[in-house]
């Protein structure tokens, strides 16, 4: 569990500070104009309020080849009732976030009728999901007003599409984004995907998040952790809790990543249990920008 960064009162729940500060990495990206940058405004603008975010970003494993595949309404029941509550540093919260990985298409309609008040982008990928749910991808719902959602083709090696999903929340003034790497990839891929990342989320306020199937000591992942911290790191070490679990629910290795601004207070957490509808445990944080 990640302890808060900074001296605000994290423990009361609503609690965490972000202003991002870093400069964007890697090439333009077609789609994008101007390649990245400035997540919001050109040039001075009044300082936007403060906003606290809980987030939540979960590789769901949605799929048919997944622990709950071909029972999709079981884990859309366990996903709803993660999104409606979590635990983030020994406090219940209720998410108004969420980064969703290997979610079915079909899913994502059912969530807008059990969370009638979130908006959801949704971007399919390779996967397919039983029952009638089409196509597993990602996903990012908020409970305010989502626009300028696009989806983004990163750099990928021959015959692989690797997406990354992108929108602006104007009244938390936040770009969030969320995409998911393949460890059948080479490190080589995984760095150049995720410097295109960092230049797709660009500056200013940014919540990035997804399963980006490497450790955190590795290299491929340099260009994010030089543009943002991530949620559950301390200090300079990018030590964090595990998140990918075997089959036997034990958890093996961390590759479940919330990215924020390097001044950012945030309280982190993943829980000790293991979480019977996927092979990875959700990623929870509270974090406030001011």
């Amino acid at each position: 569990m990640r302890s808060p960064r900074a001296l605000i009162p994290l423990l009361s729940v609503c609690a965490a500070a972000a202003v991002v500060t870093a400069a964007a990495t890697g090439a333009s990206i077609e789609g994008l104009p101007g390649g990245g940058g400035p997540a919001h405004a050109d040039g001075a603008a009044p300082r936007p309020a403060a906003v606290t975010i809980n987030a939540v970003s979960w590789n769901v494993c949605g799929g048919s080849d997944c622990p709950t595949g071909t029972a999709p309404a079981k884990l859309t029941k366990e996903i709803v009732q993660r999104m409606r509550e979590t635990e983030v540093g020994g406090r219940t919260v209720r998410p108004n976030a969420a980064l969703l990985q290997e979610v079915c298409e079909g899913q994502v309609r059912s969530f807008k009728t059990s969370l009638p008040r979130w908006s959801w982008a949704f971007a399919p990928g390779d996967g397919t999901c039983a029952a009638g749910q089409g196509r597993a991808g990602v996903a990012i719902g908020t409970d305010a007003p989502l626009t300028a959602q696009r989806q983004v083709k990163l750099p990928a090696s021959d015959g692989v599409s690797r997406i990354a999903l992108c929108g602006e929340v104007p009244s938390w003034t936040t770009r969030v984004c969320v995409t998911q790497f393949s460890a059948a990839e080479s490190g080589q891929w995984r760095r150049k995907e995720a410097g295109a990342l960092a230049t797709l989320a660009g500056t200013d306020r940014v919540l990035v998040g997804g399963d980006l199937a490497d450790v955190p000591e590795s290299t491929a992942l340099d260009p994010l952790y030089a543009a943002y911290d991530e949620c559950d790191q301390t200090g300079a070490s990018r030590a964090g809790a595990n998140t990918r679990q075997n089959w036997q629910g034990t958890a093996l290795d961390k590759t479940d990543y919330l990215f924020i601004g390097k001044s950012a207070a945030v309280s982190c957490s993943v829980p000790a249990a293991p979480v019977k509808t996927s092979d990875h445990r959700p990623l929870s944080a509270v974090v406030r920008y001011q």
